[in-house]
């Protein structure tokens, strides 16, 4: 039944979270039994040629590989990584792991090797599916990650990897999906390191049900007739993974998947208008990029496109605009972080929306601006964004630091490190983090993970990194560099350096402006003022 009003949702919302639950029984299985041929997944290739999976063939298939990766020693607990682009092998992939009750571990394609060896050595990995790009990757890092024991790629066996293909084909289609318990860990999300080396956040399969409120928000109460899903977000991000695919899947929505190297705007209006999409998840760099686009409602046609929905960095209230003059849309935007993630949201279907706010409170959610000692901030008081346990949403620990779970806690609030307000109608207006995270094209990028790369270069002695704001990707990675003796300033320098990182970290992360520095502004504890340093950018 869908809310007349936002007060009356509130009020009357009550979670209904089960003892025993699995992640996959829900998305795939049971729609496998009662509607086999029900869309599922639209993959469409580079030539526009679409493969319509149903859910019956996403269940056979995931059945086949938890078979597989069983008969390859993965046990419940194990964590499975993930590396691959948009594509149904991804859905299937996740889907195996959960029925096996093992952990999933999605990883971006964009991660050099040093941004995946953190990743899968401290997740202590043991197996992992990928594609031909992937495998590349990892064979350097096979000798440092012995607990590695098994690698599939979608692109056939070779270089220590084994056929994907091969493994499904050679396993049975019939398999019992573990009895799992709603608080069983599922998944684990790393974050952008913020604050030291990035850290895994290990969530329950009761993480999906945490979604749907905000889910619901963001798409003016999905599932509707005629609701067909698109991101362009990686689905190893949290949004990508819990604000579109798996919550679409819950609902019985198909979703289509697209591989892309870049995100092009024209493209992604056609593939809108191509697709008949009806709900879009696009993160706010990608809209100011389809601002670029002129006349688009005239170009393409977009009359299935009913909900567009943001997250991941603020909107700004001129693309909020933008979309409603443009596309006859209001844009529902949404604020979470991988620990907690959707809690804040956005409905037009509601009358919920306001530019320049990320929206209020999800029902089923407390969250509130916090001063330093906990307490409520006063109206329009800036204060930190903090949400109340328990919830169901809420991550169930960090990965191997107890002392980070911790300090991430405030008395019973989960503090976010970002900074807001909240009006007196009771919506959240971002303000800016609190620590030094850089926030681009809808990535956290934690400068530590980027000045340790910086760092190995024989060239560098110090390195500080920073956003310099940017007009479509939000910010930008500035490396402010002190060279070493025996080296000097110069542009090949540094595009050298800029190479040296994007090889080694991701191509997001790598800094698109570098300047050569005598020294660097230091505490006298030695630590960088990093203000100092965004102020001169």
């Amino acid at each position: 039944m869908i809310p007349t009003s936002y007060e009356d949702w509130v009020a009357g919302f009550r979670w209904r979270i089960p003892e025993r639950y699995n992640i996959a029984v829900d998305v795939c299985d049971r729609w496998a039994a009662a509607d086999p041929t029900r869309p599922a997944i639209l993959d469409v290739d580079p030539a526009g040629r679409v493969e319509t999976w149903s859910y019956a063939a996403l269940a056979e298939a995931s059945n086949r590989l938890a078979n597989g990766l069983r008969a390859h020693g993965v046990r419940a607990g194990d964590r499975v990584a993930v590396l691959l682009p948009q594509s149904p092998a991804v859905v299937v992939a996740h889907l195996a792991i959960y029925k096996l009750g093992a952990v999933a571990l999605p990883l971006a394609v964009v991660f050099g090797p040093e941004g995946l060896l953190h990743r899968l050595s401290d997740a202590g990995a043991t197996a992992v599916v990928t594609h031909a790009g992937g495998v590349a990757k990892l064979a350097t890092l096979r000798d440092a990650l012995p607990g590695l024991a098994l690698m599939l790629s979608t692109d056939g066996a070779g270089d220590g990897a084994l056929g994907y293909a091969d493994l499904l084909a050679a396993a049975s289609a019939d398999f019992a999906p573990v009895d799992t318990r709603a608080d069983d860990p599922a998944l684990m999300i790393y974050t952008s390191g913020t604050t030291g080396p990035p850290k895994g956040a290990l969530h329950g399969h009761r993480v999906l049900l945490g979604h749907l409120p905000g889910f619901s928000m963001m798409h003016d109460f999905m599932p509707k007739p005629g609701d067909r899903m698109w991101t362009p977000a990686d689905w190893a991000w949290a949004g990508g993974l819990l604000n579109a695919l798996l919550p679409s899947l819950h609902h019985g929505v198909a979703v289509v998947a697209r591989k892309a190297e870049k995100f092009d705007p024209e493209e992604a209006f056609r593939l809108m208008a191509d697709l008949s999409v009806a709900n879009a998840f696009v993160p706010p760099t990608a809209l100011r990029m389809l601002r670029i686009v002129e006349d688009p409602r005239g170009r393409f046609d977009l009359r299935a496109l009913r909900t567009l929905a943001s997250a991941g960095e603020m909107l700004g209230p001129e693309t909020f605009h933008w979309a409603k003059q443009a596309l006859g849309l209001t844009i529902n935007e949404a604020y979470g972080q991988t620990e907690c993630n959707l809690v804040l949201a956005s409905c037009s279907g509601l009358g919920v929306a306001r530019a320049g706010s990320t929206g209020r409170p999800v029902p089923g959610h407390r969250v509130a601006v916090i001063r330093p000692d906990g307490q409520p901030a006063a109206v329009d008081e800036t204060g930190q964004i903090a949400v109340a346990r328990p919830d169901p949403v809420m991550f169930l620990r960090y990965w191997n630091d107890p002392e980070a779970t911790e300090r991430k806690f405030l008395g019973d609030w989960m503090t976010t490190g970002d900074q807001g307000r909240m009006d007196a109608d009771g919506y959240v207006h971002f303000v800016g983090r609190d620590d030094d995270v850089i926030t681009s094209s809808g990535y956290r990028i934690g400068p530590g993970e980027v000045e340790d790369c910086l760092l190995r270069h024989p060239a560098v002695a110090l390195a500080a990194a920073i956003g310099k704001p940017d007009p479509v990707r939000t910010e930008i990675v500035k490396a402010f560099v002190v060279l070493r003796p025996g080296h000097a300033p110069s542009d090949a320098l540094a595009a050298e350096i800029q190479a040296f990182v994007r090889t080694r970290l991701s191509a997001h992360e790598y800094p698109r402006e570098i300047a050569f520095r005598a020294s660097l502004p230091l505490t006298t504890t030695g630590k960088i003022i990093r203000r100092v340093l965004r102020d001169e950018a």
